[in-house]
C-alpha cells in the first residue's frame, strides 16, 4: 500500500474520526489548525507521535520537528521517507 494511503487509513482510524474516508484527505492540505478539514488538535498530534513511533519506529524529537512533519499528509510521508530504515 502506498505510503500516504496507509497514513490517511492510520489517522482516521487510530484517531477515531468519524465521517472521514481517506479520499476526504488532501495530500497538501494542513492535518492542524483552523484550515483543516480534520479538527484535529494537540492531543490527536501526541497520539500521532506514539503511533509514528509504534508503526515505524521512528521518534520526533521536537516541536519544531513536529509542526513540520505534520503540516500535510505530504510532509509526513517525506519525513518518514527520509527517517525509517530502506528495507
Amino acid at each position: 500500500m502506498e505510503l500516504k494511503q496507509q497514513l490517511k487509513e492510520m489517522i482516521i482510524t487510530e484517531l477515531k474520526l468519524t465521517n472521514v474516508a481517506p479520499d476526504d484527505i488532501s495530500d497538501d492540505g494542513p492535518l492542524f489548525g483552523s484550515e483543516s478539514a480534520l479538527g484535529l488538535d494537540s492531543l490527536d498530534a501526541v497520539e500521532l507521535v506514539v503511533l509514528l513511533k509504534k508503526k515505524f519506529g521512528v521518534e520526533i524529537g521536537d516541536q519544531n520537528t513536529a509542526m513540520a512533519a505534520f503540516a500535510s499528509i505530504n510532509s509526513l510521508a517525506d519525513f518518514l521517507s527520509r527517517k525509517t530504515p530502506s528495507t
